[in-house]
């Protein structure tokens, strides 16, 4: 059995035990119940016994066991019926309800409804009832059960989210040990790149190749910095979000297919956001590859730029097959993905980094079925220093 079997087969091993061992006290808080509610009726019952030998006895003698039974009951609240109806006698009933003989009816109908009648044979044919109610203290636990119910659901609760948490914690830590894995596999053959690139220099061959070339390179080695950015906090500086869109633009434009017609939006005017470069292009390829994606190579593609006073907004919209609505948010799931091919990393990628990185939101902002879908990156402007007079 390997390491991460064991620790497995340990966890689900404490939250079985644990919920076993929750589930027993319930069950004996239950038991325990009914066996006090049992004793109750008991006792109630040895009271109605009391009550018929005071009916029929013919002498005042003998009577203090009987009368002690009777005034034993300082708690039950009960109400002694005759075989017409009507109320006989009443115990340990408030006497807000005892004033008033609708609110008494009221109680007697509550009483009714809580526990089966004891009968009273009182021979000649009369036939008393007693209905009685539950004791405070039995009041009091009826509730524990729930009480304990509601703790199993609480637990229940704590231990999904320490499972998914501690579970997703696991995962984080993987896709960032492999994503720096993979920037440190990437540098040794840039370097040899770079390397090359000036011999090609040496030889005279042609610039616009070398040009090509370099432009490739420059692009590995940005591709290595986000890898290498991957589970650590990245720095956040003061940038202009209109240039870092534009240059994001320009690129994936050039190196896209012609059937795609692609618009850019932006203001005229510089737009400061607290931002990583590097990793808000990156964010802007996974979104505009993944709407090359959905419109399967061939179609418009707008990336628009609006603004608040708070603000940015970053709108991707394509002519795609888009979205249901019922997967607006799990597209943003890890592993969650519509194509054959994929790992489905991209959108859940950029949601780290625009949500946890640099606090702003991204959501799918609308889509319809085979006309497209916009998906909008919200970003809070960096707050300029107004300069000394």
């Amino acid at each position: 059995m390997r390491f991460s079997d064991k620790r497995n087969f340990r966890r689900w091993f404490i939250i079985v035990t644990s919920l076993i061992i929750v589930s027993l006290i319930v069950w004996n808080a239950v038991a325990f119940f009914q066996r006090i509610k049992e004793e109750e009726r008991v006792k109630m019952n040895i009271w109605a016994s009391a009550q018929v030998y005071l009916d029929q006895v013919d002498t005042d003698t003998g009577l203090d066991l009987y009368l002690e039974i009777i005034n034993s009951n300082s708690s039950i609240p009960t109400i002694l019926v005759d075989d017409n109806g009507q109320i006989v006698d009443a115990m340990n009933i408030p006497g807000e309800i005892m004033a008033s003989e609708e609110e008494l009816q009221q109680f007697l109908a509550s009483l009714k409804s809580t526990n089966e009648p004891i009968e009273m044979d009182l021979g000649e044919g009369r036939v008393n009832r007693v209905y009685y109610g539950n004791s405070p203290m039995l009041n009091k636990l009826k509730y524990y059960p729930l009480a304990l119910i509601l703790i199993i659901i609480l637990f229940i609760a704590v231990i999904y989210f320490f499972y998914r948490t501690t579970k997703s914690s696991e995962q984080n830590k993987l896709w960032a040990g492999m994503a720096k894995e993979t920037a440190h596999q990437i540098g040794t053959p840039l370097s040899s790149l770079i390397g090359w690139t000036e011999i090609l220099k040496e030889e005279k061959v042609n610039p616009d190749f070398i040009t090509e070339i370099e432009k490739d390179v420059d692009r590995l080695k940005t591709i290595t910095e986000r890898f290498s950015k991957i589970g650590s906090a990245p720095t956040l500086e003061p940038a202009d979000i209109v240039e870092k869109t534009r240059d994001s633009f320009d690129y994936l434009e050039a190196r896209s297919s012609k059937l795609i017609k692609f618009q850019l939006q932006l203001p005229s005017e510089k737009i400061l956001v607290n931002l990583n470069a590097q990793l808000y292009s990156w964010t802007i390829e996974n979104l505009v590859r993944n709407a090359i994606d959905a419109m399967k190579g061939k179609g418009e593609l707008e990336i628009k730029l609006k603004q608040d006073s708070k603000k940015v907004y970053i709108q991707v919209t394509d002519t795609g097959k888009g979205i249901p609505k019922s997967k607006y948010k799990r597209i943003f799931e890890p592993g969650f993905t519509t194509k054959k091919r994929g790992w489905g990393l991209g959108l859940s990628l950029s949601k780290r980094i625009i949500e946890k990185y640099h606090g702003g939101r991204i959501k799918v902002l609308r889509s319809e079925i085979n006309k497209g879908t916009t998906i909008e990156i919200q970003l809070h402007r960096a707050k300029t220093v107004a300069s000394p007079v």
